[in-house]
């Protein structure tokens, strides 16, 4: 399974990949002057930048796509080559973009591989590629725009045009009708509208959390707070300022710094805003002498983290520079890691069927740049991939994907429109351990070094919340929903009884709002709509007489006049159950 679902995923990317190559020798054609900066292959399609002295915008995608069908009718065949540095750098004499690539190939004293598409376009490119452009069936350009080099705003503004291909129209189709929906539900304009986050210049990548968006915001943090409670865990909250020598034993300075918020004080000390929890939650441990009996101890920890993330990354809650993720970090021995794992499986399990999420597993294995040594890599790669296939779940593996200090499962979700997110991790350690100097008693008095777990369900709640608001198109279950029910009196004369109803409800621990506006009351159904209220309960003669609510369900229209009592009984089972 996982390796057939490895595959699906690489053939994609395959075909996205040549399809930019198309893209790119199609412009060439057509833009004389133009230079090609990059264009790979992403988790949604393919982007190409390039340097262009005229303008291009939508309006030229149907000249461009004339020219790309061209040389997808030639089914011209991707054929790879590996050149020196040397070689290589005159098959792009003109263009800097290349020859910075080049550089940082000669660097690392490897081959410059190319691709040539037929005899007519040659690129710097890692591949895959599939066999020729007669393979792509479909191909569709969707957007323009501006993008720095490298992603930072002290490089060249170039043009960046984003598209898509597929073997076949039917898929292209598809595709294209998911992106008009996720267009409909774009989480930055439902959080603008429902008031419950904004995003503002003074603080990039910041989110400021509104009053209704803290709600819910809470209301997520107290769902994992209690199933955590039930399961062991015990929360910390540990200093967001650090000196660096804590993430120079961690391994964080040399393998993270650049992606850290640096602060120096008046006493020349460096501090790094945190970024991660781990190192404060191994002080933690360190407090007092540990036995096995202490084992697993589980730290939970949701306090702020802060990232550097390039400005031209930034997107939304998506890809954020201050969040925070339903963190633990869990001290284990070595014969309670598959128990451990199966344990926190459970609770993945119990999270994303609460939101009707569907999720797969994904493998990373010992990256490139890694700390520790090369057997206990091993040791714990072999242990998960065992607890993987056990685990009955699906799962793939992608090499080089781990953390610096251990191999880690990632939690990947499908939200409603079939779109793929990474969310949680799970990740197996065995070197910070080491360098911390961590140790525990076994049962016969021995010292032993202890492994760390570290893991979230969530991720970044920032995150997690973007996806939710798109998943669901802001329609939030009645557990979530910052204003759960509208009550709404018919006229001045029903407003006592709408109160009376209203104190009810709040002693139930509901959030409540009566609109007694001077509007009409089709007005104020409308509004509620708009703002995704689960219920609208409206007031009148009849629904007062009889200790009544007339009830609007979202979604679902007037369902008729229902006793309070009934009402009640009904929307604390649909909170109880998270419906």
């Amino acid at each position: 399974m996982a390796k057939q679902i490895k595959k699906q995923n690489n053939n994609q990317k395959a075909l996205w990949h040549s399809a930019e190559h198309v893209l790119t020798q199609a412009m060439l054609k057509l833009y004389p002057g133009l230079k090609m900066a990059m264009g790979p292959a992403t988790d949604e399609g393919f982007y190409f930048d390039f340097e262009y002295d005229g303008k291009i915008n939508k309006e030229d995608f149907l000249k461009i796509e004339k020219e790309v069908q061209k040389i997808i009718d030639k089914d011209l065949p991707f054929k790879r080559e590996e050149l020196t540095v040397s070689e290589a750098r005159k098959l792009f004499p003109d263009n800097p973009y290349k020859q910075e690539w080049l550089d940082e190939i000669k660097k690392r004293k490897e081959k410059a591989v190319i691709y040539r598409t037929g005899d007519e376009f040659v690129d710097l490119c890692a591949g895959p590629h599939i066999k020729s452009t007669g393979e792509i069936g479909a191909f569709k350009l969707l957007s323009v725009a501006g993008a720095y080099w490298h992603g930072e705003e002290k490089n060249k503004m170039l043009t960046r045009i984003y598209g898509v291909a597929f073997r076949t129209k039917k898929e292209l189709d598809n595709h294209l009708f998911i992106l008009e929906e996720a267009v409909k539900r774009d989480h930055r304009k439902l959080g603008e509208k429902l008031e419950l986050f904004l995003l503002h210049d003074s603080a990039p990548g910041m989110p400021y959390w509104l009053p209704k968006g803290v709600i819910l915001y809470n209301e997520l943090i107290k769902f994992w707070r209690e199933e955590h409670q039930k399961r062991g865990y015990q929360e910390i909250i540990t200093p967001i300022l650090n000196k660096k020598e804590l993430y120079e034993t961690s391994g964080h300075w040399e393998h993270y710094r650049e992606e850290m918020f640096l602060s120096k004080t008046p006493e020349d000390e460096i501090y790094g805003v945190k970024a991660m929890n781990c190192p404060n939650a191994i002080i933690v441990y360190q407090l007092k002498p540990r036995s096995y009996r202490d084992l697993p101890l589980r730290f939970s920890d949701i306090d702020p983290i802060h990232r550097y993330e390039r400005s031209g990354t930034l997107y939304g809650l998506l890809r954020v520079r201050a969040f925070r993720q339903d963190d633990a970090h869990i001290f284990i021995s070595e014969d309670q890691i598959k128990s451990e794992y199966e344990n926190i499986l459970d609770i993945v399990k119990k999270f994303y069927s609460t939101f009707n999420l569907e999720y797969s597993l994904r493998l990373g294995t010992r990256p490139e740049k890694f700390m520790g040594d090369i057997k206990s890599w091993n040791k714990a790669e072999k242990i998960l991939k065992y607890i993987l296939k056990t685990s009955g779940k699906k799962y793939f593996v992608l090499e080089g994907d781990g953390a610096f200090y251990g191999p880690k499962i990632d939690i990947l979700m499908k939200d409603s429109l079939g779109r793929e997110w990474q969310m949680g991790t799970i990740q197996l350690d065995f070197q910070m351990p080491k360098r911390f100097e961590l140790t525990f008693t076994d049962a016969k008095g021995r010292k032993k070094t202890p492994v760390i777990i570290h893991r979230v369900i969530y991720g970044a709640l920032e995150r997690f919340i973007g996806i939710l608001l798109e998943n669901y198109a802001g329609n939030l279950p009645l557990w979530l929903s910052p204003e759960q029910i509208w009550v709404i009196p018919v006229g001045s004369k029903h407003e006592k009884y709408a109160q009376k109803v209203s104190e009810e409800l709040k002693n139930k621990e509901l959030r409540i709002m009566v609109k007694n506006e001077n509007e009409t009351v089709s007005k104020k159904i409308r509004e509620g709509e708009i703002q995704k209220i689960p219920y609208l309960l409206v007031v009148g003669d009849e629904e007062t007489k009889s200790k009544s609510v007339r009830v609007r369900e979202r979604g679902k229209g007037d369902m008729g006049i229902i006793k309070l009592t009934k009402f009640l009984d009904k929307i604390k089972i649909e909170i109880k159950n998270k419906k």
